[in-house]
């Protein structure tokens, strides 16, 4: 299993755990499309992203990899002040989740996670969500090949 997966399956982990102490918990998935009907907790989906950079270090020849992984959070409710209600407090504990374990259980050398990006979203015949995608950049090194 190459490092990046090891990686984003940590995140995916973290956030499966930290989460789960949330009353109702939301429903937390790697790389799944959004379901029509949203879970009452709200929906987390962790996607594998892009790696946005590779740094070579020499002698021994090793990469650094800057990797950066999205985090989407669709939340659904009755009214548009209970929808961003949900959403904040998801996105404050997902936040808090990452700065509580940088390391993801030293399956990378730091996790960040950036500002997140906000859309409302509507489902035939479903009522109205609203959702919000947070970057959260991964650092790690590989040996040999940034495939690793």
């Amino acid at each position: 299993m190459s490092i990046r997966e090891v990686a984003i399956a940590a995140l995916h982990s973290r956030l499966v755990t930290s989460l789960a102490a949330r009353s109702p918990a939301p429903l937390v998935l790697r790389s799944e499309t959004v379901p029509q009907r949203i879970p009452p907790g709200g929906l987390v989906v962790v996607r594998d992203g892009e790696t946005v950079e590779e740094t070579p270090i020499l002698s021994p020849l090793a990469w650094q990899i800057e990797h950066r992984a999205e985090v989407e959070i669709t939340v659904a409710g009755a009214t548009p002040a209970a929808r961003d209600t949900l959403l904040d407090a998801l996105l404050v504990d997902i936040a808090a989740a990452i700065a509580l374990n940088r390391t993801l259980g030293s399956a990378v050398e730091w996790a960040q996670p950036g500002s997140a990006s906000f859309e409302d979203v509507e489902f035939e015949g479903a009522a109205a969500a609203r959702a919000a995608a947070i970057p959260v950049t991964l650092w790690f090194t590989v040996a040999g090949s940034p495939l690793a």
